[in-house]
């Protein structure tokens, strides 16, 4: 299972920007997908998680009202569409998958993980 992320860039504060990741492979149905970031200098952290099963949804306290995952069965895609953005929303996004079940702000979750889209906002 490959995890292919996309749509980072530059954004002014306030802004916004949707990203993607699309999971391709071998048939993959997975158990939740996430987004997690990593500053410089800092530990990597949830972003928000979604379930495939009943979509239900997680997010980290920094990013509520802000920021909304979404996902499409058909492509085995989830989508996170960021508004408000701020300076410390700055950040490598790494989206991830797993299969099993469990907390889905857990990183040790999940055993597929993107290559990271770089987010930069400027004050």
């Amino acid at each position: 299972v490959q995890l292919q992320a996309s749509g980072g860039g530059l954004v002014q504060a306030g802004g916004s920007l949707r990203l993607s990741c699309a999971a391709s492979g071998r048939t993959f149905r997975p158990y939740a997908m996430a987004w997690f970031r990593q500053a410089p200098g800092k530990e990597r952290e949830f972003v928000t998680a979604i379930r495939w099963s009943g979509a239900s949804t997680s997010y980290a306290d920094s990013v509520k009202g802000r920021f909304t995952i979404s996902k499409d069965n058909a492509e085995n895609t989830v989508y996170l569409q960021m508004n408000s953005l701020k300076p410390e929303d700055t950040a490598v996004y790494y989206c991830a998958a797993t299969a099993r079940g469990g907390a889905t702000y857990w990183p040790y979750l999940y055993e597929y993980w993107g290559q990271g889209t770089q987010v930069t906002v400027s004050s």
